[in-house]
């Protein structure tokens, strides 16, 4: 998550957040905190509408993992931060769950996708197999029609 959107969800200013992370940085470990690069900035704010007013920071955003809000509560300490970082955590609970169950799905459909491929490659080989019998049957019937040329018993 963004560094503005904790900070409304927390209660805070992003200058306030932003001060207690440059206060606390040993806290923030790589993976539970970054900042956005201009280029990753840019297409945010392109594609965040609630992100507009983004595009006019001299600032680039610090972006927060579901570690990195729960470390927040800790170096925030108000009772607003703590309740919306329990909260925050459920739901992203809640996606890895919805994801986990989406993979069981797509992996089944995975397991029919190359059933249905390799019954493709199969009806292909029947059809090259038709294709090659014909060819062999109009052999035999222009062979059958032509003239026999020799000696003919009357």
């Amino acid at each position: 998550m963004i560094d503005s959107d904790i900070a409304a969800l927390y209660g805070v200013t992003t200058k306030r957040l932003n001060q207690q992370v440059n206060r606390n940085i040993n806290r923030f470990p790589k993976h539970f905190m970054f900042e956005l690069t201009e280029d990753e900035k840019t297409e945010v704010v392109a594609n965040c509408n609630h992100l507009k007013n983004l595009k006019f920071s001299s600032f680039l955003p610090k972006v927060f993992t579901e570690h990195g809000i729960m470390m927040l509560a800790n170096v925030l300490r108000s009772e607003q931060a703590t309740t919306m970082s329990i909260k925050i955590i459920e739901i992203f609970i809640e996606m890895r769950e919805v994801l986990n169950n989406h993979k069981d799905l797509l992996l089944k459909l995975q397991e029919i996708q190359e059933k249905v491929s390799s019954h493709d490659d199969q009806i292909m080989l029947i059809f090259e197999y038709i294709k090659q019998f014909e060819v062999v049957k109009q052999q035999q019937l222009e062979q059958s029609e032509r003239k026999k040329i020799g000696y003919k018993k009357e």
